[in-house]
């Protein structure tokens, strides 16, 4: 049997930026999203535990060393800058393969202060 399964969690990324123009996503600098295994366009489910909203949304690759962190499009009305967010996503794993997810607990400066 599969079961959907947390991969990949950035816990308590600051919202950097945030634009309405544009098609829609969320942006991650690279080095963030490598440490995590996010792929671009992979789907994530985003929490901001500032107000509680939840959304879906996919990723695109921001600059390696940015610490962007940016919302485009409709998500972008539901954060603010500054907002802390919890950025999720899951696999479909065999029990037998599924071992634990990667996450990534990050400071102020979405720097990684700890790997889970």
């Amino acid at each position: 049997m599969k079961r959907l399964m947390l991969k990949s969690k950035l816990h308590m990324a600051r919202v950097t930026d945030k634009n309405l123009e544009y098609e829609g996503s969320i942006e991650i600098d690279e080095n963030l999203m490598k440490a995590v295994d996010l792929k671009e366009f992979e789907q994530v489910l985003v929490v901001d535990i500032e107000n509680a909203n939840r959304f879906e949304t996919y990723v695109i690759k921001g600059k390696a060393g940015s610490g962007i962190i940016a919302l485009n499009g409709a998500a972008a009305r539901l954060v603010e800058k500054g907002d802390r967010i919890i950025i999720m996503a899951f696999g479909l794993f065999d029990d037998d393969e599924y071992k634990s997810p990667k996450i990534a607990i990050l400071n102020e400066r979405n720097e990684i202060v700890q790997m889970k």
